[in-house]
């Protein structure tokens, strides 16, 4: 009897601790899902026909004004998803940023056998986004003044682009909030292109190119040249942080050589990382998080 009364008491014993740790790790993700609010599916405008959504994350117990990112896919301009960086505006917030994650149009949608959103489209999307924020910057606490941007492949692409252009550029598209500048204060490009034409030469995949400029470099150079951050680098330029696998058959190291060289030509802030041995995939790496937050948290 003596030892049947010991095993209950151990088995309630046993119970208890375990309800104790099942309650202390629910209060724990409880005060960790607190830290920050995600906002799913926020239209930020409408490109043509189009209704452009993104994802948000915000701290919560911060009180701002705080620096917003924005966050760009990869997928050759025609796939991909902002799903991609649907764990990292998590981790932004964590940081202290209001962080979002886009989606812009695609080159896969087809209409009458032609590409229905072809380039200047995506670009134009990218600038609606930085557009929005600073319309909504009382909203979510956001300094208007500290905007960054972090893409990768040909959301890299797109992520120079937007922070190497400004208005003079042509380049703004008529997706809303129009009297607000589109600038960003630092841009990551992890993977990107920057010099379309060369690309083209370098490339197996010439088609997707094609696609997005609507024809080869001898068709349509304008077309590759207005594409290419490259074109529109100044001294003026926000701080740049460009990283890349020495060994990427998709994007040629090549790429970021050009623009290493031309924004030490005009003397802009560049830094250039190469990862030995690496390929195409870069991940956000505490390279990216130490430059955002020395150029958007800095005194």
């Amino acid at each position: 009897m003596k030892n049947k009364k010991q095993i209950l008491q151990s088995v309630l014993l046993v119970f208890f601790i375990l309800v104790a740790s099942f309650h202390a790790s629910q209060q724990a993700c409880l005060a960790e899902e607190k830290a920050y609010i995600v906002e799913n599916k926020i239209i930020y405008g409408k490109g043509g026909d189009k209704e452009l959504k993104l994802d948000l994350a915000h701290p919560t117990r911060e009180t701002g004004p705080l620096p917003a990112l924005v966050f760009i896919h990869g997928g050759a301009w025609s796939m991909g998803s902002r799903m991609q960086y649907y764990f990292h505006i998590r981790k932004a917030a964590e940081r202290g940023y209001v962080a979002v994650t886009v989606d812009y149009r695609l080159i896969k949608e087809m209409e009458n056998d032609k590409v229905k959103y072809p380039f200047p489209a995506q670009i134009h999307d990218v600038k609606c986004v930085v557009r929005w924020l600073r319309a909504n910057a009382k909203k979510y606490k956001i300094d208007p003044n500290r905007i960054g941007v972090i893409g990768y492949s040909s959301g890299g692409h797109l992520a120079l682009l937007l922070g190497l252009t400004d208005s003079s550029a042509g380049l703004e598209g008529e997706c809303g909030n129009l009297e607000l500048s589109s600038r960003v204060q630092a841009v990551v490009s992890l993977s990107g292109s920057t010099e379309l034409m060369s690309l083209y030469h370098e490339t197996e995949k010439k088609g997707m190119l094609v696609l997005l400029l609507g024809g080869t470099p001898d068709e349509v150079p304008e077309q590759y040249r207005a594409a290419s951050p490259v074109t529109h680098v100044s001294e003026d330029d926000p701080p740049v942080l460009s990283i890349h696998g020495e060994m990427d058959q998709t994007v040629p190291l090549k790429q970021v050589e050009l623009l290493d060289a031309k924004m030490k030509e005009v003397g802009a802030s560049y830094t250039l990382i190469i990862q030995k041995a690496g390929g195409h995939n870069m991940p956000v790496d505490d390279n990216v998080w130490n430059f955002l937050d020395e150029h958007l948290k800095g005194d």
